[in-house]
């Protein structure tokens, strides 16, 4: 496929899916990339970490030898924690969410397709840990962004004009980071942000199942 030695790895993906980050945002990281953002937070810029698993406030990962197996994030890594953080139940955790109060969900994707819609939890016959937070998430916040792959290990596009797994949610994704570029989500189908280091824009094309305008 074409592109496929180049474009941005998963620390550069992490890098730009910060910038999407603005002062004072209360924001929640997905498993896997997303984790990464926390290590590349603009300078100048304060945001609070959310953790559906009950705590406000995340800290960056421990260094070895310094892990507390009872502070976990939602993808069960050990993480460390602030002087401002807190610490809840789940029902005050997802009455943050579902009440609207977490502005941004960065997290990552197995497919999103042209008009929005994310899945991001199953692959129908093999064994997953389940939906967890990813439904209430995607309904709850301001925006979502997801940080994935543009294709799969086979070459097949992960950017379509439909979802072929089982949707977490319909039109909910906003901004689509991937190892090629970055697309918005318009109507009539996606919108080229910027390309990735050393990506032209037919390479992206060529890797895009999904419309893309312009």
């Amino acid at each position: 496929m074409a592109g496929e030695s180049k474009g941005w790895d998963r620390n550069q993906m992490a890098a730009r899916a910060a910038q999407e980050l603005r002062d004072g945002m209360y924001v929640n990281l997905g498993i896997g990339i997303p984790t990464l953002v926390a290590n590349y937070i603009p300078e100048g810029i304060s945001v609070t970490l959310q953790s559906e698993n009950g705590m406000l406030g995340m800290g960056p990962f421990p260094f070895e030898g310094e892990e507390d197996p009872d502070l976990i994030n939602a993808g069960k890594q050990t993480i460390t924690e602030l002087p401002q953080t807190a610490y809840f139940d789940s029902a005050t955790s997802f009455a943050m969410i579902r009440g609207g109060k977490i502005a941004m969900a960065i997290l990552g994707a197995m497919e999103v397709s042209e008009t929005g819609d994310l899945a991001n939890w199953m692959i129908p016959g093999k064994l997953v840990k389940g939906m967890g937070g990813a439904m209430d998430l995607v309904a709850g916040v301001g925006r979502v962004v997801v940080v994935m792959d543009h294709t799969s290990k086979h070459g097949e596009s992960k950017v379509l004009k439909a979802c072929t797994l089982p949707l977490t949610g319909k039109a909910v994704v906003n901004r689509i980071i991937t190892n090629l570029g970055v697309l918005d989500v318009v109507p009539g189908g996606l919108k080229i942000v910027v390309l990735a280091d050393g990506v032209t824009e037919a390479e992206l094309r060529a890797a895009t199942e999904a419309t893309i305008l312009g």
